[in-house]
């Protein structure tokens, strides 16, 4: 399917910070998409918490194959709304590089640590990572990508630190957050295959971890409904042997049928909106969207998640370890900023500093350094 009008178009592209020639072969958003994956930032992903962490069981999403489950998702949805399939692929592959190890976790203690230091968002430090924190090329500092996927990488942002960027950045990607006006539709994308894909895993890994059941699952309607689907056309899924292809399939449908909610939810979107170009699309108000009847579904899933899993006693009892090992980390960093690499440490703002090189490091990395400067060892 060709581009629609209200997608963003690479030769329209609002630019780079910087300016750069035109690569020969690959279109800006091309080239985007391959700097974020050569970048170190994204490696470190495969070892960084989704809801279990890495040590826990090598079957377990991490925010790498989270990420990767995004982009195949949105590229699909893009596809069919004619949408750019390259922005959404950059977006949705840089949109976590600014988490924290341990996940939320990390996060919520670093935002903590740094409540008098300006506080800490996940999505304005992924923007920090492809703007500042890569050093990979001579001529700049981070990544230099195009205006179209920094604007989705910024997915949420406080109007305090939007107006900081705002002022640096006039009509910048902050903008959008102080004139309460949409990201591109591509960007859009990204946010809902995000929250389908994590739904869809998150119920995998908390199956496969023992701690939440079928059973359990089957008191929520968006599951039960497409669990009974498939045994009405795989009877013999209801035997125990079988009961992880059960699952599988139940998510595969419910996966399908969350998608084609969203295309035909948006094409109507779309068709009374009518936008003529990606600008438009963004004064329009959210058209991504689920129908009001698949949201209406999804909530409980969301809720059900939120309580039997997410605050299930096991993983609370890792998260609360998990943000001692990162208030730990900040107290000893802020302390003795040579304990940091050169490249941080010599920085003037050192709580800034120090929650850069946090945010930075994987699960174990942090793990180690951890057992280094206080001589604890957790994660055996």
């Amino acid at each position: 399917m060709s581009a629609a009008v209200y997608a963003c178009d690479p030769t329209q592209s609002r630019g780079r910070r910087h300016a750069e020639v035109a690569a020969p072969t690959r279109s800006e958003f091309q080239r985007d998409r391959d700097r974020i994956v050569h970048s170190t930032a994204f490696r470190r992903l495969v070892y960084k918490t989704q809801v279990f962490l890495n040590h826990e069981g090598d079957l377990f999403r991490t925010r790498l194959t989270h990420s990767l489950e995004v982009a195949q998702l949105g590229r699909s949805i893009a596809r069919s709304l004619g949408l750019n399939e390259d922005l959404v692929e950059a977006i949705a592959l840089a949109h976590d590089l600014g988490h924290t190890p341990f996940g939320h976790a990390g996060q919520d203690t670093l935002n903590e640590c740094m409540a008098a230091h300006g506080g800490f968002e996940h999505n304005l430090q992924s923007l920090r990572v492809v703007d500042h924190l890569e050093a990979r090329y001579p001529a700049f500092d981070g990544l230099n990508l195009s205006f179209e996927t920094r604007e989705g990488v910024l997915k949420h942002c406080s109007r305090q630190n939007a107006e900081i960027i705002e002022a640096k950045e006039p009509g910048g990607v902050a903008r959008r957050f102080l004139n309460r006006t949409q990201p591109s539709l591509e960007a859009q994308l990204c946010n809902l295959a995000d929250a389908i894909a994590y739904n869809a895993h998150d119920i995998d890994d908390g199956v496969r971890s023992g701690l939440i059941t079928l059973e359990q699952l089957q008191s929520i309607e968006l599951f039960e409904r497409f669990q009974m689907q498939a045994l009405r056309a795989h009877p013999d899924l209801a035997q125990a042997q079988r009961s992880r292809r059960w699952l599988y399939e139940t998510i595969r449908l419910m996966l399908s049928e969350q998608v084609y909610d969203v295309i035909a939810a948006t094409q109507h979107n779309l068709q009374v909106h009518r936008p003529q170009n990606a600008d438009e699309a963004r004064q329009a108000g959210p058209l991504v969207a689920f129908s009001a009847q698949m949201k209406a579904l999804a909530l409980p899933l969301k809720q059900f998640l939120f309580t039997h899993l997410y605050r299930h006693p096991q993983v609370m009892n890792t998260t609360l370890q998990a943000q001692q090992v990162v208030r730990d980390l900040y107290e000893a960093y802020v302390a003795a900023p040579s304990e940091m690499p050169q490249d941080f440490a010599s920085r003037e703002d050192t709580h800034r500093a120090v929650a850069d090189y946090i945010a930075g490091m994987t699960d174990r990395y942090a793990a180690r350094e951890h057992e280094r400067l206080t001589g604890r060892k957790w994660l055996a």
